[in-house]
């Protein structure tokens, strides 16, 4: 009865186990397979798909249905949320397949997939800045969709990749803005123009640039440095004359001085211990995003 019980435990846990895979029969056919693994990607039922598609490759690794279900397995993955697996779905596929006309999707669905890595099921229904995420899945997205573009061109893919990456291009740059300001809270004064500079410098046309401008005047004014700060805002004047930073004469309103000149009454009565001056903090995307 000892040896028994285990025995009957574990059929029972197979036949769970079972129950939780694809309804596909033991002797089914290649097409039977596909078809229903097709069933299962049009009802969204991407877990099952996943596993449908696995098990068609495994049966019939060299049938006629072989390749398009390693290039569906992606979009499954993808699906599912599972973005690690979706990549390396997608690199095996182009690792496989180099010449495959249609090896352009694996590329595209690598970007896609990269680009959500940091997501979660919630993510697509909640509220949330990406600029203010970690940027790492982007910048990966961005040399994906990149590759795919510098490839094939005249993939059907090409158009939507190029706008993704436009995209990408200005949360990267704004991310730097958030970055900036982060660097005024800890008074890094430094390093918050460096942020700037680096935005004007590297995501030139991004609606994140007249922010940079303003950061480096900011930084500079509260480093001394009045003729970088100059500088930068007679550029800014120049190419965003309405941004909030500078006042109806066109000069720059600096909020935050070393000197304290804004500093209120109480901050001066504690020496600096209470009601410390708000560092500035610049986000001009309402005025220049939309």
């Amino acid at each position: 009865m000892k040896i028994i019980a285990p025995i009957l435990l574990a059929g029972a846990l197979a036949a769970c186990s079972g129950n939780d895979g694809p309804d596909i029969a033991a002797d089914a056919g290649e097409q039977q397979m596909y078809e229903e693994a097709q069933r299962y990607l049009n009802n969204s039922n991407y877990d099952l798909a996943v596993r449908s598609l696995q098990l068609l490759e495994s049966r019939y690794p060299f049938g006629k249905y072989a390749e398009q279900s390693q290039l569906e397995i992606i979009y499954a993955h993808y699906g599912a949320y599972e973005h690690e697996a979706a990549v390396e779905a997608a690199d095996r596929f182009i690792r496989l397949h180099p010449q495959h006309p249609n090896v352009d999707y694996a590329y595209y669905m690598k970007g896609l997939a990269a680009y959500s890595g940091g997501q979660d099921i919630f993510a697509r229904f909640l509220p949330t800045d990406d600029t203010k995420r970690d940027t790492s899945q982007a910048k990966e997205a961005f040399a994906e969709f990149a590759q795919l573009v510098s490839r094939f061109p005249a993939s059907p893919y090409a158009a939507d990749a190029r706008a993704r990456m436009v995209h990408l291009r200005n949360l990267l740059a704004r991310n730097e803005i958030n970055v900036a300001n982060y660097y005024f809270r800890r008074g890094a004064y430094l390093a918050a123009a460096n942020r700037g500079r680096y935005v004007v410098e590297h995501f030139q046309h991004t609606p994140a640039v007249a922010d940079g401008l303003a950061v480096m005047a900011q930084g500079y004014i509260l480093l001394g440095m009045n003729d970088l700060a100059q500088d930068a805002i007679d550029v800014l004047v120049l190419n965003y004359p309405d941004h909030p930073s500078l006042n109806r004469d066109g000069e720059f309103e600096s909020s935050y001085t070393l000197e304290g000149a804004q500093r209120s009454l109480i901050n001066k009565a504690t020496f600096g211990l209470f009601d410390p001056p708000e560092p500035p903090q610049f986000d001009s995307r309402e005025q220049y995003e939309g």
